[in-house]
């Protein structure tokens, strides 16, 4: 048994554990155990059902708005269990100031963090508070609704019903975000060589219409790569990265990340990936399976969603992931997703080993020799299928040229034909 994320050992009660309190709900519930060693070893307390009183003091003295918490004792090892829910109401304050886990410490959240907090507990949101820019104009947003819901003209009346403008006049985040101009960072995009030392292309999008910001970003893609190819009279574009892949990448990115932090959506194009990286991570009250599933959308931004919704930018409400992984179907090399706790990245590779003639279970093995797994035990390992059935997909794969066998008896490995490679 070691420390977690949402787990914590105090040998006794110290003042310490009321940051952790603090962190947990306003963040995820979590469990802290008094009477339990750093290491896990069990020492239990002393008079559990006065320490329980003890804690218990502390907390509504010291915490502020009071927390769901629990309190039981484990009657066997006389460990007090403390669990303490997810508060609806914060930021849940000890000592003037909020906290929130990192790993298995409780740190002192930061002005931005506790910006987001004091919204969720005011049930509002960043794009929804009114914008200190009032000189708005809307020039770039009314050309795109006229292409795709054919209104003559951006009426004072839209912008109120879009939420970009409040019923007495002031515009709100939300506006000033989709307005011809604004003061907010944007998206820097970088073209790099071999590595990272060999920039080949820089270009940042900001302070303009998150809208053209939007489109700028696709025509930089199409840039580097598409490109057209010519087989008889027909011409066809041919795609390295799927764009429908990088246009929800890109969405997604606008739409979901913390916008009142001074930071910018960063691109990264190199030959065989993009990586997105956009600031602030999973919203409060979403889970990282939750995230990848789209079984659930919590929205940071709901203004800003609506508008991308209504012109056709996204589709229904937390099907990105799952459109971004769609247009893989047939790559072996998929998506990758990385969330950390204030960012996160989507990697978006190349499309080299696509391979239609190829079933699935061949795919598996050819992936995994691709990867490292390049004998009979480490595939069947892998794949978890029988060694028989292995060596007779290894067989296909050689005769059709995808991967070549080096070695003998024990000593023989599998690797792609270099013609694949």
């Amino acid at each position: 048994m070691r420390e977690t994320r949402n787990l914590e050992f105090k040998e006794q009660l110290t003042n310490t554990f009321l940051k952790t309190v603090s962190a947990f709900a306003n963040y995820g519930t979590g469990t802290i155990k008094f009477g339990v060693k750093d290491d896990g070893t069990i020492i239990g307390v002393q008079n559990p059902v006065d320490f329980c009183l003890n804690i218990e003091n502390k907390i509504n003295d010291s915490i502020n708005p009071h927390p769901d918490y629990s309190l039981k004792i484990d009657d066997e090892t006389n460990v007090v269990i403390l669990t303490v829910k997810q508060g609806s109401n914060p930021p849940y304050l000890y000592k003037s100031k909020a906290y929130k886990r990192n790993d298995t410490a409780s740190i002192e959240v930061d002005r931005s963090e506790l910006s987001q907090l004091i919204l969720i507990g005011e049930n509002k949101t960043f794009d929804s508070l009114n914008s200190t820019n009032q000189r708005l104009t809307f020039s770039i947003l009314e050309e795109a609704l006229q292409d795709k819901l054919g209104i003559e003209k951006l009426s004072s009346d839209i912008l109120i019903t879009l939420n970009l403008k409040q019923k007495d006049g002031s515009y709100t985040n939300a506006g000033e975000l989709i307005a011809d101009r604004n003061n907010y960072r944007g998206i820097d995009i970088v073209r790099f060589g071999e590595n990272i030392n060999i920039i080949l292309d820089r270009v940042s999008f900001e302070h303009v219409s998150i809208l053209k910001q939007y489109q700028q970003s696709i025509q930089k893609y199409q840039q580097y790569y598409q490109h057209e190819e010519i087989i008889g009279s027909t011409r066809n574009i041919v795609s390295l990265i799927p764009e429908e892949a990088f246009r929800e990448a890109i969405a997604n990115a606008i739409v979901h990340r913390i916008w009142n932090i001074n930071s910018q959506i960063k691109v990264s194009m190199f030959e065989d990936r993009i990586e997105i990286v956009s600031p602030g991570g999973l919203p409060q009250g979403l889970s990282r399976d939750e995230y990848l599933s789209g079984q659930i959308s919590i929205l940071r931004n709901p203004i800003i969603a609506n508008i991308f919704f209504r012109l056709g930018l996204i589709e229904q409400f937390g099907t990105g992931i799952r459109r971004i992984m769609n247009t893989y179907q047939k790559s072996l090399i998929k998506p990758q997703f990385e969330i950390f706790a204030n960012s996160i990245k989507i990697v978006l590779p190349v499309l080299k080993y696509i391979m239609n003639d190829l079933s699935d279970e061949s795919a598996k093995i050819y992936e995994a020799i691709r990867l490292g797994s390049n004998t009979t035990a480490k595939l069947v390992k892998e794949s978890k299928f029988g060694k028989t059935k292995v060596l007779k997909i290894l067989n296909q794969l050689i005769e059709q040229g995808y991967i070549a066998k080096i070695g003998r008896g024990k000593a023989t490995k599998y690797v792609i034909s270099s013609d694949r490679s």
